[in-house]
């Protein structure tokens, strides 16, 4: 690696960093932190460390301060964790400042985490995102020795869609005619999801196309050697399919197999765990089953409801589960469950005493009955707080025998709620 290239690396990206536009996340930097960003691509893990950035220059440090490298750039691509230092050595030919730095998609560079660690321990600021939820786990945290601050980040909240496209909720919103455009707005957020920079593309479809393609490609195939690529993106296939569906291994690698696609279980046990490992998907398990069918069958969801969008023909009713899944896994994410045991309740929390029902249209007597009944009987079993029905746009209450009610709620009032 040519220190001299790094070096210009640095000058040119402090130019991106002074000068990008940026709409500001809901994120509290710890003074003297340093940090590890992990999301799926495009999620907005690059424009953090931007925000972060500015906040430091608005603080009074210098931009010569500012190192921040993209390891997605093709012109570095090829740097080994030997060569780490050589950005160290290269900002020195720059400024006689200790530098802060930014370490973007850092995973790409095999043994990343050493040269992390010893930054740490030199007590430089550093910050570091990247694309594999690996960098999450407990292996990686021991080598970080508890010197950084582990965070997951997610494409937009409908909250931050809507100030991303200019629409500042007033107070008692839900009772002016700002409600309607609130409504409106949901409308595009629920079919083409919240990443960041779909805000402002006309082609949402293809853009979303693409970056799948990236993530499936880069992030799946290529990083873990994969040589059935068909096999891959028709799991892929499959798992949207079943995206409301408690599905085994076993339903999976028969359903792609049925599409004369050569797999088996054990493979797709894999790339369900290497999707899993590239923010695409996140699953969920079974609060009433016995420890193996916790880990054997799941329901697996995607983490954008875009990304989800591009597989179905008949979308709305997965779309509603799955921005409802999202929804409940930032907020709680270990803790929550699904439930199936002769009667099946989309999401459960059990620490917070809470079931939620996703129900597209409380259409008829029927269905109405079906998800009323699911949750009565889990709160005998459990003696739940809340009991909720999540719907496109119907909003009520229904009273139980016991006192108690389920609150029925559209699904964008919802959203807005915390």
């Amino acid at each position: 690696m040519d220190k001299e290239l790094l070096r210009r690396v640095i000058l040119e990206y402090q130019d991106v960093v002074s000068q990008i536009p940026l709409v500001e996340r809901p994120f509290t930097f710890e003074e003297n932190g340093n940090y590890v960003f992990v999301g799926v691509r495009q999620a907005g893990k690059s424009y953090l460390l931007y925000q972060c950035a500015k906040q430091l220059l608005q603080q009074g440090h210098n931009l010569e301060d500012i190192v921040y490298i993209n390891f997605d750039d093709e012109r570095i691509s090829d740097i080994s964790k030997e060569e780490l230092d050589l950005i160290l050595q290269a900002h020195r030919t720059l400024s006689d400042h200790q530098p802060i730095l930014f370490l973007d998609e850092i995973q790409n560079v095999d043994g990343w985490e050493h040269f992390a660690r010893r930054l740490a321990n030199q007590k430089y600021r550093v910050f570091i995102t990247g694309s594999n939820a690996k960098m999450l786990s407990h292996d990686i945290a021991t080598v970080l020795g508890g010197r950084f601050w582990m965070n997951q980040v997610f494409t937009y909240s409908f909250h931050e869609y809507l100030t991303a496209i200019g629409i500042q909720l007033r107070k008692n919103w839900q009772s002016t005619r700002q409600q309607d455009e609130v409504a409106k707005a949901f409308n595009t957020y629920f079919y083409y999801g919240g990443f960041p920079e779909l805000t402002s593309v006309t082609d949402k479809r293809s853009w979303l196309n693409g970056i799948f393609k990236k993530i499936l490609l880069s992030d799946v195939i290529v990083r873990n050697n994969l040589r059935n690529e068909e096999a891959v993106r028709m799991c892929v296939r499959r798992m949207a399919d079943c995206v409301k569906q408690p599905t085994s291994y076993n339903r999976i690698s028969n359903l792609v197999k049925s599409t004369g696609v050569s797999t088996n279980v054990q493979s797709i046990i894999d790339f369900v765990r290497f999707l899993r490992e590239s923010c695409l998907v996140f699953s969920l398990e079974n609060y009433s089953s016995k420890f193996v069918e916790k880990e054997t069958i799941k329901k697996h969801y995607f983490i954008d409801n875009g990304l989800l969008n591009i597989f179905l023909t008949d979308p709305d009713t997965s779309l509603l589960e799955n921005i409802c899944a999202i929804h409940l896994y930032k907020q709680y994410a270990e803790e929550l469950y699904y439930y199936y045991k002769d009667f099946e309740v989309d999401f459960f929390v059990p620490e917070k005493q809470m079931a939620i029902q996703a129900c597209y249209r409380l259409g008829d007597d029927e269905t109405t009955k079906r998800e009323v009944q699911a949750l009565e009987k889990l709160d005998k079993a459990f003696n739940l707080q809340e009991l909720i029905i999540i719907s496109r746009d119907t909003e009520s209450s229904i009273s139980l025998s016991n006192g108690k009610s389920i609150r029925v709620v559209p699904v964008w009032k919802w959203l807005l709620e915390s």
